[in-house]
């Protein structure tokens, strides 16, 4: 497996909760680094860009009310299989199909309000990095 990095939001619910240094805790604790971290509320822009593939859907705006509803931290995290592995500890977006010990399963909701995005591939990772992190913001030692 090969060094990765990759995007992960700290979604309205784990900011409003005051479970941001829990799950961080989860990630550093699984090996993973912090190469980026910020706190930003992000513009229904930037929404529409980021769930484009849902941005026609009736649900959209719901979306983006949600993800207004308070700032939210960015993140991005290296190691190996960083992807995966941070997928892994989040386990299934539905977070009532989430088992126990895993992010969701333990702090999320629903399908929305499930504590974490992360990107799913290399390639939305190299999107959304740019996305959320402008240039100099993601640190590599």
């Amino acid at each position: 497996m090969s060094k990765e990095t990759t995007l992960v939001l700290f979604k309205p619910d784990c900011v409003t909760k005051n479970l941001s240094g829990n799950v961080l805790s989860r990630f550093l604790d699984a090996g993973l680094e912090v190469r980026g971290i910020k706190m930003m509320t992000l513009s229904k822009e930037l929404l529409k860009e980021h769930y484009a593939h849902v941005s026609e859907l009736p649900f959209f705006p719901d979306i983006v009310a949600f993800m207004q509803s308070s700032p939210v931290v960015a993140l991005a995290l290296e190691g190996e299989g960083a992807i995966t592995k941070v997928r892994d500890l989040l386990g299934p977006t539905n977070s009532k199909e989430a088992p126990a010990g895993t992010i969701r399963g333990d702090l999320g909701d629903d399908m929305m309000i499930n504590v974490c995005h992360a990107s799913d591939s290399p390639e939305a990772a190299a999107a959304e990095l740019k996305r959320f992190f402008g240039e100099g913001e993601v640190f590599s030692f």
